[in-house]
């Protein structure tokens, strides 16, 4: 090939660049620090049963709480910045085409709803695994799961609609591999598909294995730059010991029965935990007593002799700060996008309140330590910061969180 002179080369230059469009820098994405999940406002569902796959009108159960303006005021006043909304998708895509325009329209008025109480909102696209159509299994297990298309186009929609001040988080706590291609491929799917109909919009973007932080830790930003403005997320609830004893959802039995787990460790012992947990074992069905006990006397043992502490958040939380140090994202953009605990109250035997607030200061002290914004888990129900009845603000909790009630 000849040389060309340098005269040459540069008009040659200019021209391309007159041709082509000049590349657009992205936003800086949505600032966040202080946030709450408004669960169940967009959750807990009245769908029918198989085989249909639609759910009743309106799909949400009626009685669930639903915060009101002056609740959000509250928040605001207390000191939150913004609130995270899972939004279940499956009363979206089961409705029909005048129900899903309402529910649009409804799911726009509670963003327009905070919005005005001046909190920033993250719409959260969080699929009901406990349904049995509109489940992550078939919605976003794969790019090849049967209900992809449909989830993906809902994103779209959603994308579309948000205002200023806003960001939408496509899908919640992936339940593919870590670092797995499935997980991968939805990733990049949704946040296309978002960036297309919303070019301005903040997205969120999680790692695989239900947002752990390992998923985080095997997800490579640079797959995903060219969707920016974006923030990163990943959920915490270590040591699930603690966070989850007598949750009934959970799958392992030992969960349901146990209770009077400290936090931290020192501030209890084994022999006082097994004294709480020994009558709720002795109430289960003869035939798996031995079992369930055995595994509660191991995991106990365990958990005693870590002895966890403050340091045991840290190094968690620290794994996903030094991903962020590795890739060069700042630390603001790392979201803690759920922790909490169950509480003990008498609708369960979960986290003695003390033990909880103490838990709580810790992961939000390391979370900010590290320069993470968080999102605490969440306004109402038995893990709540909210009494559904007056409305009044657990004044532990926020304490515990760093905020006051004013």
């Amino acid at each position: 090939m000849g040389l060309i002179s340098r005269r040459a080369a540069l008009a040659g230059a200019g021209a391309a660049l007159a041709a082509a469009p000049f590349a657009r820098a992205a936003p800086a994405p949505l600032s966040l620090r202080r946030g709450v999940n408004a669960f169940p406002w967009f959750q807990l569902t009245r769908e029918y049963p198989a085989p249909r796959r639609d759910y009743a009108s309106p799909p949400f159960q009626p009685t669930r709480p639903v915060p009101s303006l002056r609740d959000l005021n509250a928040l605001r006043r207390a000191g939150f910045d913004f609130l995270r909304l899972p939004v279940d998708p499956g009363p979206f895509l089961g409705a029909s085409a005048p129900d899903r325009r309402a529910l649009f329209d409804q799911l726009m008025r509670a963003v327009e709803l905070c919005l005005k109480a001046e909190l920033k909102v993250v719409v959260n696209v969080q699929a009901n695994a406990g349904t049995h159509y509109w489940t992550p299994a078939r919605m976003t297990a794969s790019t090849d799961a049967p209900e992809f298309p449909a989830y993906l186009a809902l994103v779209g929609e959603i994308a579309a609609l948000m205002p200023a001040r806003t960001a939408l988080e496509p899908i919640n706590e992936p339940i593919g591999a870590c670092a797995s291609a499935q997980t991968r491929g939805v990733r990049e799917a949704l946040l296309a598909r978002a960036r297309h109909a919303a070019p301005d919009l903040t997205l969120i973007a999680s790692g695989g294995c239900g947002s752990l932080i390992q998923g985080l830790t095997d997800f490579d930003p640079a797959s995903v730059a060219r969707f920016a403005p974006l923030l990163y997320t990943f959920h915490f609830y270590e040591p699930y010991l603690f966070t989850h004893q007598s949750a009934s959802w959970m799958g392992e039995r030992l969960y349901r029965t146990l209770t009077g787990v400290p936090w931290p460790g020192a501030a209890g012992s084994y022999e006082q935990t097994m004294r709480e947990t020994s009558p709720r074992i002795d109430a289960l069905p003869a035939a798996e007593r031995a079992a369930v006990l055995a595994e509660t006397e191991k995991v106990m043992k365990v958990y005693f002799d870590a002895n966890p502490a403050r340091p045991f958040i840290d190094g968690y939380l620290g794994a996903a700060a030094a991903w962020a140090k590795r890739h060069g994202v700042p630390s603001s953009q790392v979201l803690l996008g759920e922790f909490g605990a169950l509480r003990n109250d008498a609708r369960n035997a979960g986290a003695r309140a003390p033990d909880r607030a103490r838990y709580l200061k810790d992961v939000r002290e390391s979370a900010e330590s590290f320069g993470f914004p968080w999102a605490f888990w969440c306004l109402f129900d038995s893990m709540g910061l909210m009494d559904e009845a007056d409305r009044t603000l657990d004044p532990a909790i926020l304490g515990a969180l760093g905020l006051d009630a004013r």
